[in-house]
């Protein structure tokens, strides 16, 4: 297999603005432990938007590659590649993987958590005007840097769901644990109906969950979350205290067990603790920002509630939606989630299109 020295990569320079295609350099060799890889597929997530957006921002980000939900086949591999369960990775290899990790610094030998690395290169963490340049799934090819966590993938996962395994499903499976799991015959609400709310109300229904409810918009995507599990849904046409009561409803009067924040909207925070059950958890993963939501401290302590974050995940947390999407892959169609694919010069367009909420997963094959 060839390896190029230089790649094809949609680079994002002003917040809004048109994709910019442009040329990128790849190292002529790969580190120990490094690889080089053609990607197969890129699933945009709602990060890439907000970056995409302006809405989330980090300071001398720009210019980025965008996309943190990537696969590829390997084209060049340095000495002593390995992936997470000490396979070598080789040439030809399908592989996915998460975060790049120092392996030295507290978070990674104290906390022994990848997603506290204070070196952590995540996608948009790593501009693409600096050395390894192209490192997000709009590009050609990757270089995949030695510390990035690998993870060879079995040939009957397809491609789009082992890219949105990379951060959607990971994600979702992370926040599960963070709650401890499912209690069964207990009730969940997913407040949000995009790529994360889905998933989780898919996980919820395969955990036996006595009853999911998911909220969100528009009412395609309320569908779709049926079809996913969701035994009911409340849309957003009312306000706040309206979803309460729906849910309270729903419960007859208890509330949920288990409440989980993925869309990050305001007020949604009030809301997760007014339709939470005494004793209940309500975990935050869809925040995209620090700005201020107010919370009432009084109906956390006279509910006992537990109030979770939740980051993203390592790439135990891959692994593990790798088998989680093939183990389910009859019980669910995942393939609903994701839209036709386009190639590097759509990807400003899916990005607009899923600001709009017209796609759930937009798919970019930059190769094609």
């Amino acid at each position: 297999m060839l390896h190029p020295t230089s790649t094809r990569a949609a680079v994002l320079r002003e917040h809004g603005a048109d994709l910019s295609i442009e040329e990128l350099p790849l190292p002529a060799e790969c580190e120990p432990g490094a690889a080089l890889v053609r990607v197969d597929c890129a699933t945009l997530c709602a990060t890439d938007v907000h970056l995409w957006s302006g809405a989330m921002s980090f300071p001398e980000m720009l210019p980025i590659v965008l996309g943190h939900e990537t696969m590829g086949t390997v084209c060049a591999v340095g000495p002593g590649a390995r992936d997470a369960l000490g396979r070598d990775v080789k040439v030809g290899d399908r592989i996915g993987w998460s975060e790049s990790v120092c392996g030295h610094c507290y978070g990674c030998a104290v906390l022994r958590n990848p997603v506290a690395c204070s070196e952590r290169g995540y996608g948009f963490l790593l501009r693409a005007d600096r050395f390894p340049y192209a490192t997000g799934g709009l590009a050609g090819h990757n270089y995949v840097t030695p510390g990035a966590l690998k993870l060879v993938l079995p040939d009957e996962v397809k491609d789009t769901w082992a890219a949105s395994a990379g951060c959607a499903v990971k994600t979702v499976l992370h926040a599960f644990d963070r709650a401890g799991g499912v209690r069964p015959g207990s009730s969940v609400v997913v407040q949000g109906a995009g790529a994360l709310g889905i998933v989780a109300t898919a996980v919820a229904s395969l955990s036996g969950a006595g009853k999911v409810i998911t909220i969100g918009a528009p009412d395609a995507r309320l569908d779709l979350a049926r079809r996913f599990g969701a035994d009911e849904t409340i849309g957003l046409d009312g306000d706040g205290d309206s979803r309460v009561a729906a849910v309270m409803e729903a419960t007859q009067g208890r509330g949920a067990e288990l409440v989980l924040d993925l869309a990050g909207a305001p007020g949604i925070g009030a809301e997760a603790v007014g339709m939470a059950a005494f004793g209940g958890r309500f975990v935050i993963v869809g925040s995209t920002g620090f700005q201020p939501d107010q919370l009432s401290l009084g109906a956390i302590m006279g509910k006992e509630l537990n109030v979770l974050g939740s980051l993203n995940g390592d790439v135990g947390d891959l692994y593990r939606s790798i088998e989680f999407l093939r183990g389910s892959a009859d019980r669910f169609p995942w393939d609903d989630l994701f839209s036709a694919p386009g190639g590097l010069d759509g990807a400003s367009g899916a990005l607009s299109a899923m600001s709009r909420l017209e796609q759930v997963k937009a798919v970019i094959n930059p190769n094609r």
